[in-house]
């Protein structure tokens, strides 16, 4: 069973599409990193491409914004009022649309392996983003609002 699978077999009402993710990549950069400059975002690889570079959850990573992490971004990802939102990956142009995402937990998007190893989950409005890192035990989740 693949990912898109367990969600739905939870009853989670999701729907796919394609070729938006760079789009959305873009919102969230402006989003959560537009305090970087051009110069801090090189700095912390938000942009690279290849090795260890090239993410967008390094801005939370290199804590250059405040973010809840680990077992306490699980929390506070799983406390937050979740109507709709929207899934998308660092590395795919997918993008999910999880509606009624009330029952949409952490552990749901916890443990997620190729294209969909680096997942960023934000709200409508981007007030809110829950990050799945491929560095799962060791870097991240991260959890942040957009006002902190």
């Amino acid at each position: 069973m693949d990912f898109f699978d367990k969600l739905e077999s939870k009853k989670i009402q999701v729907s796919k599409t394609e070729d938006f993710g760079h789009d959305l990549r873009q919102q969230w950069e402006a989003a959560f990193a537009s305090h970087l400059s051009v110069k801090e975002k090189r700095q912390i690889f938000l942009h690279d491409k290849g090795g260890a570079s090239g993410f967008l959850w390094h801005v939370f990573s290199y804590e250059k914004r405040k973010c809840e992490k680990e077992e306490q971004a699980e929390v506070a990802f799983d406390k937050q009022y979740k109507d709709t939102c929207i899934i998308f990956f660092q590395h795919s142009d997918e993008v999910w649309l999880v509606e009624d995402a009330t029952e949409l937990k952490a552990r749901d998007l916890l443990m997620t392996d190729g294209e969909y190893a680096d997942l960023y989950v934000v709200d409508c409005d981007y007030k809110w983003t829950f990050v799945v890192t491929h560095e799962q035990g060791w870097i991240g989740p991260f959890f942040c609002r957009k006002g902190e």
